[in-house]
Order: C-alpha cells, then structure tokens, then sequence
C-alpha cells in the first residue's frame, strides 16, 4: 500500500489542481498534495516509447556505420530512451563509441542531464531551452557539408531538420518517442468544462503538445471562451512549466504563470507562492483574510468548505471588494440557467448558515449584498 505524501503546508487546502498532463503527473501530483492541493488527472496526450521500435533501431545501426559530427539532444527524456533502447538492441556500446567522437549539444539543462548520466559531455548548451536558439547556434558556426543527427520531442515538429539541410548539412532524424491519444477523450472534455464552471482552482501544463491538444479539446467541448475568461480575470490560475509550454496558451488569449526556471519543483514552487505568498489574491475582511477556492473559502489560512453556489456568490462579491453587488448581477453569476432573485436570497442565506455565524455577507437593503471589507483608510 502506497503511504500517502507527507504534508509539508496547507497552503493549496481547498485548492483543486487539474493536470492535463502524461509523464511524471504521479510525481507532479505529489508535490502539490503536499501542499494540501486534491489533484485530478486527465492527460491530453500519451506518451508512446519507440521501445524495440525497428526504424529508430535502424537508424541508429546506420548511424553507427556512418558516424555524425554532430548530435543534437533536444529532451533529456528523449536521449534516455534512445540509450535504453539502443542497449536492449545490443547497440548500446557501438553508439556510445559514435557518441564520444562526435560533437554534442543540448536543448537545455535537462537534456544536459540525460547525456551526463549517459557517460557523455555536451560541448554546449542552448539555455534558454529553445530550438530557435540551439538553431542559430549551429548555423552560425557553420555545419555546411556535415552530418548532423537530431534527437526529436514527440512531435518532432521543431524545424531544425529543414533548417539544418538549408545550411547545407546532411541530417539523420531520430524520433524517440510520439504523442498518441489520451487514454481517455471524454476525460479531458469533461475536465475542459470543469475549469469553465468554475470548480477547478488551478491548470498546470508541462508540455507544449499537451497544452495544443487540451485547448482544442476545449473548443470541441464548447469551454473554451469560459475557461479563457476564467483565466483573465484570475477566478482560475493557469501554469505552464516554461515559455515553449506557454505558447500555445498564449495564442488564445490565455496569459500563463511561468516560473523563473523550466523545472517541475519550479512550477510547484510558482504554484504555492501565488497562493501563499505576499501577492497572494486574499481580501481583508472583518472576519479575517479572505481567499476564494472552488470549493470553499480559506480564511486566516483555515479552510470551510462552501457548496458550490456558495462559491459562486462569494466570486462574486469578490469581484468588487466592499461594493454593492445586485442581486441582478448575482443571478447572473449562478451556474444555474433558471436562477431568480429567490435563488439568490436562498444561496446567500445557505452560505452564511455555512459560514457558521462568520458575518462576511452584507445585506444592503433594496440594492443587493457586499463583502464586510476593512476599510484601508481607516
């Protein structure tokens, strides 16, 4: 039986974290636990390794009768799998020979790391971990008339094959693992319109392919304009591991939090101190500090579960700290297509019965309701 993860805060209590996410979500999901986070799983994409596949093995049986001057290693994770499995081919020694005379270079400290571990120095390291970068490297010291083999991410769709040819290189393509399906389609529509309705606090992506395909699931599911507007206005955080993850989140509008460096611990890290640190979305009350999960309300850092129409008014209230919300915009505001006025007074009074005596709702009379804000003036 797996012991469960130690509890290192309760800063993400009450937070429920969606990773849309295939490898490594069982060390991400950890992580996050151990801040108190509930995490639900619904990987977009699949990773399928080119384990005993015979055209990588062909290719590197070719590349061992015609040795490159260069290897580029573009993920750690791809270069790992490439010497697994040239070692359960039995051409783990004779690569590793090529390897060693030829020149390497890396996407990154990640695939830095994976040649390292393998036995191998990089002769240079594209820092800023992007293809483009690593790219201009090598044309600009000129590879005309060499041979160039490229270890691919799983779409291999990075350019750097056609950019290298038109520099006049000769280049040998090694795709060490492809995107698939995701397990489970209706899983990751569902998790789209969960996020759009409100009951997922936070979206960590950890790679850019993931990020295309969850979008796109969103649009299909018809929950892509709310997940977007969720997004702008922060009633959901949207995290994504590093600047290449970022990209396709920005091209629908989606401005994502990305951490200072492209690591796991990271985006964890980034993850924590939005929620925990001092520019955390927290509203002074008279009751204590207020912050606003899916699933209910963290106040001076204790969490009171809400029931979701709760929630709803209290985002909303939220929106315009101590102003008079109408009980017009907060029927507006209810999930539920046939909300009224009575709805909302039913709401409003459900939520302070579970607030348990907590006065953070005000009633103004004849014009709606508003947080019991402290007034910063006095």
């Amino acid at each position: 039986m797996t012991a469960p993860p130690r509890t290192i805060s309760t800063v993400l209590q009450g937070c429920t974290v969606l990773l849309p996410v295939d490898r490594r979500s069982g060390e991400l999901s950890a992580a996050l636990e151990r801040h108190g986070a509930r995490v639900r799983v619904a990987p977009a994409l699949t990773i399928i390794p080119h384990v005993d596949d015979e055209e990588l093995i062909a290719q590197t049986g070719r590349l061992v009768d015609d040795p490159p001057d260069v290897v580029v290693a573009t993920t750690g994770v791809g270069f790992r799998a490439w010497m697994e499995t040239a070692d359960e081919a039995g051409l783990h020694d004779d690569i590793s020979a090529v390897l060693q005379r030829a020149r390497i270079v890396a996407r990154g400290p990640k695939a830095r790391g994976a040649i390292q571990q393998a036995g191998f120095e990089a002769d240079w390291v594209a820092e800023s971990e992007t293809a483009a970068e690593l790219r201009d490297f090598l044309v600009a010291e000129g590879i005309d008339g060499m041979h160039v083999a490229v270890q691919h991410h799983g779409s291999g769709a990075d350019g750097l094959d056609e950019a290298f040819e038109a520099a006049g290189a000769r280049v040998t393509s090694l795709t060490i693992y492809r995107w698939g399906p995701p397990p489970d389609a209706e899983v990751v529509a569902t998790s789209t319109r969960q996020v759009a309705r409100g009951e997922v606090d936070a979206v960590l992506f950890t790679s850019a392919p993931a990020a295309r395909e969850w979008i796109l699931a969103a649009e299909r599911a018809d929950a892509l304009e709310g997940v977007a507007s969720r997004a702008r206005d922060g009633r959901v955080l949207v995290a994504a591991v590093g600047p290449i993850t970022a990209g396709p989140l920005r091209e629908v509008g989606i401005d994502p939090l990305v951490p200072d460096r492209g690591r796991l611990g990271a985006l964890v890290r980034s993850v924590v101190t939005h929620y925990g640190g001092p520019e955390a979305p927290v509203i002074r009350t008279t009751a204590g500090r207020l912050g606003i999960r899916s699933s209910g309300i963290v106040l001076d850092g204790e969490f009171l579960p809400l029931p979701r129409t709760g929630v709803e008014i209290l985002r909303a209230l939220a929106r315009h700290p101590g102003a008079v919300v109408s009980r017009a915009d907060l029927i507006a505001a209810l999930s539920n297509a046939e909300a009224s006025g009575h709805a909302v007074e039913v709401a409003v009074a459900r939520t302070r019965e579970a607030l348990a005596g907590l006065d953070l709702i005000r009633t103004v009379y004849k014009r709606g309701y508003r947080l019991d804000v402290i007034d910063e003036e006095d």
